[in-house]
């Protein structure tokens, strides 16, 4: 049954887990404290695939092992019931004398779906499941939609100008290079949501315009694997996304190009290509996809349904003219203000789902 503290520290687990945000992938973020008469005298988080998991963590820095049997375990999400490159923390909790066990969600990943809570529950042990499970849904939606529905999370992000355009008309010989919109604190939060993706995607007009390198330089963390979607196969190999500093894809209908150190995936000549993609993806175990254009190719993410958050920058310039945004139909459900631009957030699905 649940108390009236279980919310607050499960609320602890919550700000635990978002630390490794970014590094667990394709492990969930889960956070975990163990309460003894309402102070806390253990906690921890998952690191990162392949180290213990957050109830080690938490259970291992309890000092006093006799308080264990008349304390109660938090933890983000379901403790795992199988073998993997750890152990089972099912096993290790009923192990601990830990009596009470509150869960924030049910992991429903086809080598854990209840099993874990089960387990406890045979043992013996009380467990409390949905508390605060919205939230502990949220955390792990990369994860969840992975399991669930069998794609990567897709989020897309673009700037404008001030008058709808996300960028000026290129002429032929024109230099690659981005128009910026944003400014620099802007430029540093985008990098900082890259690292907390496994993959980011662009369609081969954003790296002949641009030349992005669609790395992470700005923030500290991993390079997102690179996903270039050419239908015609006209690129410059010596494009920075082709620099062979980070695992690089190519989508591609031209089934002649080749370019040292890149994967070309050979697509269908046909309207589905986003699919096509996603489903690629999901084959090689990617969670999270952060889609940054440009228009043609998140038009096509927006026409097809498989997208999940939007984040659209509006900056203060006016171009005049250019390619106009790709998603007329907009609808912001939160608005964040920096110098330099307005950002707006607009999620697919409802909050609840992942």
């Amino acid at each position: 049954m649940a108390q009236p503290d279980d919310l607050i520290y499960m609320r602890r687990c919550l700000e635990l887990a978002a630390r490794a945000e970014g590094f667990t992938s394709p492990n969930p973020m889960v956070g975990a404290v163990v309460v003894h008469n309402g102070v806390i005298i253990g906690e921890g988080y998952h690191l990162r695939a392949g180290t213990p998991h957050a109830e080690v963590h938490a259970l291992n820095a309890v000092k006093d092992r006799s308080l264990l049997p008349s304390s109660t375990l938090y933890a983000s999400l379901e403790p795992c019931s199988h073998y993997g490159r750890t152990p089972p923390c099912a096993d290790l909790i009923i192990s601990s004398g830990i009596r009470r066990v509150v869960v924030g969600t049910v992991d429903t990943s086809l080598k854990v779906a209840g099993r874990g809570i089960a387990r406890m529950k045979e043992a013996g042990l009380e467990v409390v499941t949905g508390v605060d499970e919205e939230e502990c849904r949220r955390i792990n939606k990369r994860f969840f939609s992975w399991h669930e529905r069998h794609r990567p999370y897709v989020v897309l992000k673009w700037a404008r100008s001030a008058d709808g355009f996300i960028d000026l008309a290129r002429q032929p010989g024109d230099t690659a290079e981005p128009h910026w919109i944003t400014g620099t604190t802007e430029r540093i939060l985008v990098h900082r949501w890259r690292a907390a993706e496994d993959a980011i995607l662009a369609g081969g007009g954003t790296i002949r315009a641009d030349n992005p390198s669609l790395d992470v330089r700005l923030w500290k963390g991993r390079n997102p694997l690179r996903v270039i979607v050419s239908r015609s196969g006209a690129m410059d190999p010596h494009s920075k996304v082709f620099d062979g500093a980070v695992d690089t894809i190519l989508f591609t209908c031209n089934s002649k190009i080749s370019l040292p150190g890149v994967k070309t995936v050979k697509l269908g000549d046909n309207q589905y290509f986003i699919e096509e993609v996603l489903q690629f993806l999901h084959s090689m175990g990617v969670q999270s996809l952060f889609v940054e254009g440009g228009a043609f190719i998140i038009r096509h993410f927006i026409e097809t349904g498989l997208w999940d958050e939007a984040r659209r920058f509006t900056g203060t310039m006016r171009f005049g003219s250019g390619v106009p945004d790709p998603f007329p139909g907009f609808r912001p459900e939160k608005t964040v203000k920096f110098e330099k631009s307005i950002l707006e957030i607009m999620h697919h699905f409802p909050k609840a789902s992942v």
